[in-house]
């Protein structure tokens, strides 16, 4: 009999991974060597692993550089329009891998280190999440930039370099606690710092007007420093650039304290300057007014605008004087999109340089800039708006304040006019809300600075129209659209799951990488015995991995045969991890009622991290943690149920967990998730989905056929009609006997018999005050798990669910998403053609 494949041999066998050519695999070896004793110079002889991955890294970096070069000047000769995509957050991860797939570079270099006596994966483990998000929104970003490249889209992806991305989460006695995420320590092979385009961005001061016009006098300067990285696109020789500023003080920096006394204190302040960049907030829907906030904001949206207005000035490669002259043109060569309200000051900047510097009235500059920028709204939750106290401005940023309420002027002239004397309207419309501390509204500022506002699923974008931005949509119903959210298939597929994209290229050939909808001629197959077992085998593969990898990071060991039951996304109170304990703790009165009794076994696993001041999250992670402890260690529930919290939830660990889950928890009350892009990565995965209609799990229902999801729970309407009538958790506590036990059960103590009272504000929350009626939702969903829990047992014909799921997955590619936003909002014609390889003569 033979032996089994190691992973290499199996690695090796995948053809969506690339080829492994003789004179490629030498080569890669020839220049990884070179990185090794030439790039990486060191005092000792002796390389350690981190020196064999950055040895990698920088090979194949090498492979980027000419590709990129051309792409810009490519961008430069064609002059085509730029799309500009503007965001506080981009949640990246790990870049080796995905550099090498969108290369075709895997089983090359996979091949390279094997000769070598190194395995790729142990190396690719090496490297650092670049962790610049929270969630979903940063996430998008980096999906964005992905498919922006794919498409051969002029992208250019624009954020901060946070010297501190998202924290590090810790499990300590069941609590999280935060450390600081160093990611830059080893430093990061995949930047080139820009000192030559560093800019100077303006803070404080006052504002003169004079016969010229109006001068913001006597500003605080810091200097951003540009680090751009560079994203490939999907095997056609695209590289675009993504931009990061990092906050540099200028050396006359405290000039005025640099005598005898004062000297060292005053180079030491230089880090007050320097604070802007150093570390993410790390508030997921959730909006906190701190100066030093609004000071990234600024400062990432003044030193883009100078970088898009030099670029859009110099069209001729490799020159840096100006050439055009005349701002008529700028909307048909910028388009520039907000992602959510953090970077809107860009209308109040871009109106500012348009008028107080070029010279334009305010009629052209308002047209340029409304033509120009696009607003993409991620949220209807209240505490996630974005309103700034108008103090804040008076000192930061005392022009932008004034053309602000310029901009309100006007706006509220035209709502006047269109309804005399609805003053109601007005207040509601207005930029500025009165109350015990004046505010700007900035979606507000949005919609009225924009020419396209959308949402990012069409549940939310119709939430938006018909409640929080009616009056808006009354007002320019053509503003509104939807762009339904996505995920790239390459880092969401390929990358994370090369034994499923096989399984699919085997039968339908590797172009659905680029084109996701060829994904429904899987359809086909529904029926297919091979396909089904093919499909399930590699699912049962990539549990068996996930449980390895879980016994050797956590000394966790679960059964691979139970039914993996996921919920990873943030620890929020909408997202309803609570329902999810109900349901565990439901399990556990069951099997403890009926010891004897069959149960689909399950392994329960959630994760997620908490914003460090929200309380209730936290408290919510103790409570998993807690009823973990109890049903881990009870013998008569055996391997029947665990319950699994899953440290440190990041990018990196969701293309563990995403490829090994059977089911997927996608459980908000409905009206809360925006869209959910992590329902789209299980979905394409081979997970069913139990959820409600909320988000992009409509639009999943109605691709796959909503009998091959599990959907439960009220709908948006019943939850209106509730509030209509008053959500009484009462009413079910004393209707539903289970319900009553496990609600009792939290708060008695029976999950913390050492401290009985731990768990009883989440008692009261939920009995008095529970924004999000979980117990609305309680006997739908236990029945739902029921049906689960029931078709799990039919491994054919939960396998068929599945491929429906798969077949079905393919309008939730962002290159579906991006396509749309090219024609819809920035005007511009995505297209499939390739670059000419760097070596190819051009």
């Amino acid at each position: 009999m033979s032996r089994p494949l190691t992973d290499q041999e199996k690695r090796k066998q995948i053809s969506v991974r690339g080829l492994a050519g003789v004179e490629n695999v030498t080569d890669l070896k020839k220049n990884f060597n070179r990185h090794l004793h030439f790039t990486l110079v060191k005092d000792r002889n002796v390389s350690t692993p981190r020196d064999y991955y950055f040895a990698l890294a920088h090979t194949v970096r090498d492979h980027l550089i000419g590709r990129w070069i051309r792409t810009q000047q490519h961008y430069y000769e064609k002059d085509p329009k730029r799309i500009y995509y503007l965001s506080l957050e981009f949640y990246i991860g790990r870049t080796l891998q995905n550099t090498m797939v969108n290369l075709a570079l895997e089983n090359a270099c996979d091949e390279a280190m094997y000769q070598l006596g190194l395995d790729m994966e142990d190396l690719e483990e090496i490297e650092e999440d670049a962790g610049l998000g929270n969630g979903g929104l940063g996430r998008l970003a980096a999906c964005f930039l992905d498919s922006m490249a794919t498409l051969g889209l002029a992208a250019y992806g624009y954020g901060i370099r946070y010297e501190f991305g998202i924290f590090n989460q810790k499990i300590h006695g069941g609590w999280q606690v935060e450390e600081a995420d160093d990611w830059l320590r080893y430093g990061n092979p995949w930047e080139k710092a820009r000192p030559e385009y560093m800019l100077p961005v303006n803070f404080y001061g006052r504002v003169e007007h004079t016969a010229e016009g109006a001068k913001w006098l006597d500003t605080q300067v810091v200097l951003a420093l540009p680090y751009d990285t560079p994203i490939p696109g999907y095997r056609n020789n695209y590289v675009n650039t993504m931009r990061l500023w990092s906050a540099k003080a200028p050396n006359e920096f405290n000039l005025k304290d640099f005598n005898v006394g004062g000297y060292i204190q005053a180079v030491l302040d230089r880090n007050l300057a320097e604070n802007i960049s150093r570390v993410l907030y790390p508030n997921d829907n959730f909006f906190e007014g701190k100066e030093l906030r609004l000071k990234q904001e600024y400062f990432v949206v003044a030193a883009t605008l100078q970088d898009i207005i030099r670029r859009f000035k110099s069209s001729k490669f490799g020159s840096r004087d100006p050439v055009r002259t005349s701002f008529e043109a700028f909307p048909d060569k910028v388009a520039i999109q907000l992602n959510d309200t953090h970077p809107a000051l860009a209308i109040p900047e871009l109106m500012r340089v348009l008028v107080d510097i070029e010279k334009l009235t305010w009629d052209q500059a308002w047209d340029i800039t409304t033509r120009t920028c696009a607003y993409t709204n991620h949220t209807v939750l209240p505490e996630a708006l974005e309103r700034w106290p108008v103090h804040l401005f008076e000192s930061l940023l005392p022009r932008h304040l004034e053309i602000i309420y310029e901009i309100n002027q006007r706006h509220l002239d035209r709502i006047s006019s269109l309804y005399p004397g609805d003053f109601d309207r007005m207040r509601r419309m207005s930029l500025i809300e009165e109350g015990d501390v004046k505010r700007i509204n900035m979606a507000h500022l949005c919609i009225v600075g924009a020419h396209a506002v959308n949402g990012v699923a069409r549940i939310h974008s119709d939430i938006l129209k018909a409640t929080v931005f009616k009056d808006f949509y009354e007002l320019e119903p053509h503003k509104f659209q939807n762009k339904t959210n996505g995920i790239t298939p390459r880092r969401w597929l390929v990358l994370c799951n090369p034994g499923l994209a096989e399984v699919i290229a085997e039968r339908i050939g590797e172009d659905y990488i680029r084109d996701l909808d060829q994904l429904k001629n899987l359809l086909k197959f529904v029926n297919d015995e091979a396909f089904i077992r093919d499909v399930a085998k590699v699912k049962q593969e990539n549990k068996l991995k996930f449980a390895t990898y879980l016994e050797k990071e956590y000394k966790v060991k679960i059964n691979p045969n139970s039914m993996f039951d996921v919920q990873v996304k943030r620890i929020h109170e909408y997202k309803r991890q609570l329902l999810n304990c109900l349901h565990v703790i439901t399990l556990y009165n069951r099997i403890k009622r009926e010891p004897n009794k069959q149960f689909t076994p399950r392994t329960v696993m959630i994760g997620g991290k908490a914003a460090p001041g929200y309380h209730v999250a936290k408290m919510i992670i103790k409570l998993i943690t807690s009823i973990g402890d109890v049903v881990n260690n009870d013998p008569v529930v055996g391997d029947r149920l665990k319950v699994i919290f899953l440290e440190n939830y990041r990018v990196s660990l969701a293309e563990k967990v995403v490829p090994a889950a059977d089911l997927s928890e996608q459980i908000s009350t409905a009206g809360t998730e925006a869209s959910g892009t992590g329902n789209m990565k299980f979905m394409l995965n081979g997970a069913l989905t139990i959820g409600t209609m909320d988000g992009a799990n409509v639009e999943m229902a109605e691709e796959a056929g909503e009998q091959n999801l599990f959907i439960f729970g009220m709908r948006v309407e019943d939850v209106d009609e509730l509030d209509r009538k008053g959500y009484n958790a009462k009413d079910y506590y004393d209707r539903i006997p289970e319900l009553k036990q496990v609600i009792d059960q939290i708060g008695s103590g029976f999950f913390s018999p050492k401290q009985p009272d731990m768990f009883k504000d989440m008692y009261n929350m939920l009995m008095y005050h529970d924004r999000f009626k979980v117990f609305a939702d309680y006997e739908a969903y236990i029945k739902c798990q029921e049906s689960v829990s029931a078709l799990y047992k039919n491994t054919k014909e939960w396998t068929k669910k599945v491929i429906h799921n798969i077949a079905g997955s393919g309008k939730f590619s962002s290159d579906r998403t991006i396509a749309q936003y090219a024609r819809e909002i920035w005007g511009v014609e995505p297209h499939m053609s390739k670059l000419a390889a760097p070596d190819d003569p051009r």
